[in-house]
């Protein structure tokens, strides 16, 4: 066995080098160096071996170098070396200059047996038809010329029939007769193929009309079926048969063939047919009569529910209660009646990052039932729904058909995504044409443009979500079961991180439980003094960076040979560290040092929020100005406020002279729109404030309509906006008196953390909302 020698390698993605082979090198820096060293070296060879990105290679191929120059073409650096023999690579070595240096041993071709010689000739033979074929009369020569097998099998290095796998496959290959058959097995392949095109070619040449070149393509068409053994699928025998072996409903079935009789009377030019074909196809892709089996553990699937998303327990009661009547049903061997069946037609209507649009999937698993999404933001083309009918060129079928062909079956969960941020424009309202969708005492009937045929959505379970149900066609609103969700306390927050979104995010930066650890402390102050949202969506935000800092901070720590410093440990004193200073502080206090300034609560689509009035008093014409962006609801609120405190002031403690100037009401942020009559309260506190030069407390936020004769009138919201407070650090909140009821929707530990005070008059308001007249430091305005 031959010694291990030491040459530079020089790894190439392409041309892979066989031995015997003569081929030009680009040369970069990486090939320069080691195509010097070698010339440097004693015996002036190198190794040449494939670039591999999965593994390191095994085999290469001792080449010497004929000579370096420049491309002709390009003019850049290049080799011309020529592959020796082959060699099988074992360790890295050290060498002389930068090159890669390895240590590598000839593999020696031992002499031919009469297999071996058996082999090389059916490979010659198959070799010199191929070339004879192409008739490369000098390459024939050279291969006649050719008695070793070894060598006969490595000219396939130039063979362009062959793919860099197959190149690099022969080079891995040291056994001669395991490389004859290989080749004998591909050159045979691609001979076959080479012989079916000419024949192909051959039909299409005798066939051609040299006038009609539609013609040719359909015949070159037709000889490639044919030799692949394919009936022709467009023609109207083929649909004919398909339709009479699928499961259709009878009326279906009855429309598909009176469109296949139409098929067969129309000409093959026609652009007719075409659409025919594509409807025919869209009706036998649809599942019909396919449907899932819905699961009948109702533990089990709660499970999956509890585990999949925290909180929510309205929606998850409701898909138990589906599955519960559901089981009832089909044990008792009740039938649909009228042709309705019993699908759930929900809404999920909460701010961003509350879990429901991932909810859907969740529901589905829970059900065991195919899941489709349909996104309906920025939807104004009612055909978007209801699909175009055929009249038009390249007419497609609805979301819905199309969401009913992607899952497969007829009774999936499609979860109708952002349905409030639907438009409308001159090409109809989308929202109308869902009404159909999501009644469940028509969709069994459903009826797209395009199919025009009788659809059955009864036993599909829809599920909507939207950020303001205020935005929602109340038409579209009645059809549906309405489930709030108002966002999460802090301590749900905390659960969330610590049970879902901290495992995901340490994984997704390829970190371990035993690596890093975050705090309870620090998970509750990213909550508290980071965020300001109702669901988690910046939170796991923010524990992605915390885990992307921490994955760094390891790695550079790994890279630069110091010792580990695992675990490590994110407390609530390493939080400026990772994500820099907090962003969210209570402000109550500041904003509410100066009297004038009261604080509210208020519904965005973003969920809950605190809201700030201001009201001041100048010298001029009396009057009030409005600014911040308000809507005509809030500017009416501003209106009955001022005239309730002006018909009140004795009562209020007010000089109505205080009142007779020019009345500034400010909503700051004015960059955002607002609107809504729950302000009406806030702004008479603020009035009140402005005029006697109390100050409002400010612990205290306040929510409510108020009318002329001072009564609190109740609002919506009331779960988002108490969430919002305790966010905001508030400890004393008034409501209306009518709005008790929504109180038993409010999680307990958010009542345990705030003086909830029902109002039925707002003077009441007044008079708990302002800082004792003993407090006061200075005078009222005058």
């Amino acid at each position: 066995m031959p010694e291990p020698i030491s040459v530079p390698v020089l790894f190439v993605k392409e041309p892979i080098v066989l031995p015997g082979m003569v081929v030009p090198i680009e040369l970069d820096d990486a090939a320069r160096t080691a195509v010097d060293a070698a010339q440097a070296s004693n015996n002036g060879r190198l190794l040449i071996a494939p670039r591999l990105d999965d593994r390191y290679p095994t085999y290469g191929v001792l080449a010497s170098i004929v000579q370096v120059g420049r491309l002709a073409g390009s003019g850049n650096a290049a080799a011309v070396v020529r592959g020796e023999r082959r060699a099988h690579i074992g360790t890295g070595t050290t060498g002389p200059g930068a090159a890669l240096w390895v240590e590598v041993t000839e593999v020696q071709e031992p002499e031919p047996t009469d297999e071996t010689r058996a082999l090389a000739a059916e490979y010659k033979k198959l070799l010199l038809a191929m070339l004879q074929r192409r008739e490369a009369w000098q390459i024939i020569d050279f291969v006649n010329q050719l008695t070793d097998p070894a060598q006969l099998a490595d000219t396939a290095g130039y063979a362009s029939y062959l793919s860099d796998v197959q190149k690099r496959q022969l080079l891995e290959t040291p056994n001669v007769d395991d490389r004859l058959r290989a080749l004998i097995q591909w050159t045979g392949d691609h001979l076959a193929e080479v012989e079916v095109n000419d024949k192909i070619a051959e039909e299409v040449r005798e066939g051609m009309e040299k006038t009609q070149k539609e013609f040719l393509l359909r015949q070159q068409l037709a000889a490639i079926r044919k030799e692949l053994g394919e009936g022709e699928p467009d023609g109207s025998d083929d649909y004919r048969a398909r339709i009479e072996a699928a499961d259709l409903p009878e009326k279906v079935r009855e429309a598909a063939l009176r469109e296949v009789a139409k098929l067969e009377r129309t000409s093959e030019q026609s652009p007719e047919g075409g659409w025919i074909r594509t409807w025919l196809d869209t009706v036998l892709e649809l599942p019909w009569n396919v449907k899932t089996e819905d699961s009948t553990d109702l533990k089990a699937a709660r499970e999956i529910l509890d585990n999949d998303h925290h909180g929510l327990e309205d929606v998850k009661d409701r898909i138990v209660e589906y599955l519960a009547v559901r089981a009832r049903r089909t044990q008792r061997g009740m039938t649909v009646v009228g042709g309705r069946g019993s699908g759930a037609v929900m809404v999920l209507v909460g701010p961003p990052g509350v879990g429901k649009t991932s909810l859907g999937e969740s529901v589905a698993r829970a059900l065991g039932r195919k899941f489709v999404r349909v996104a309906l933001g920025g939807v104004r083309d009612e055909a978007e729904i209801r699909g175009h009918r055929r009249t038009y060129v390249g007419a497609l079928p609805g979301r819905i058909v199309r969401a009913i062909g992607e899952a497969g079956s007829m009774n999936p969960v499609v979860l109708l995504d952002e349905i409030d941020k639907l438009g409308s424009d001159f090409r109809g309202d989308p929202a109308a044409a869902l009404l159909e969708v999501l009644d469940p005492a028509q969709n069994h009937t459903f009826r797209d443009h395009y199919l025009d045929l009788d659809l059955d959505l009864s036993d599909v379970v829809f599920l909507a979500t939207a950020n303001v149900v205020e935005n929602i066609p109340s038409a579209l609103l009645d059809r549906m079961e309405l489930v709030e969700i108002d966002g999460y306390t802090a301590d749900d927050k905390l659960a969330i991180a610590r049970d879902f979104l901290l495992p995901r995010q340490r994984e997704k930066a390829a970190l371990t439980e035993d690596e890093v650890t975050v705090t309870e402390a620090a998970l509750r102050k990213i909550a508290a003094d980071y965020t300001r949202e109702p669901g988690v969506r910046q939170f796991e935000r923010l524990l992605a960076k915390v885990m992307r800092k921490v994955a760094t901070k390891i790695a550079e720590a790994e890279s630069g040979g110091e010792a580990p410093i695992t675990p490590v440990v994110v407390d609530e004193g390493d939080l400026v560290e990772y994500l820099g200073r907090p962003r969210f502080l209570p402000e109550s206090a500041e904003r509410t040092a100066v009297p004038g300034v009261a604080t509210g609560l208020a519904v965005t689509g973003m969920g809950g929020d605190v809201l700030y009035i201001e009201a001041t008093a100048t010298d001029g014409e009396p009057g009030l100005q409005l600014t911040g962006q308000l809507g005509d609801v809030m500017k009416e609120s501003a209106q009955i406020a001022l005239s309730y405190v002006r018909a009140h002031a004795k009562e209020l403690g007010v000089d109505p002279a205080t009142l007779d100037r020019k009345i500034h009401v400010h909503v700051p942020a004015g960059a955002v729109p607002k609107d809504g009559p729950s302000a009406g309260v806030t702004m008479v506190t603020a009035l009140v404030s402005m005029a006697t030069g109390r100050k409002v407390r400010a612990d205290v936020g306040m929510t409510g309509e108020v009318t002329l004769n001072g009564r609190v009138l109740p609002i919506g919201g009331v779960k988002q906006k108490l969430l919002a407070a305790q966010r905001a650090g508030l400890s004393t909140v008034f409501i209306p008196q009518r709005n008790e009821p929504d109180l038993d929707d409010v999680p307990a530990e958010v009542l345990e953390t705030l003086d909830v005070k029902l109002m039925t008059d707002v003077a009441d308001i007044v008079k708990q909302a302002l800082e004792p007249v003993a407090a006061q430091e200075t005078p009222a305005a005058a």
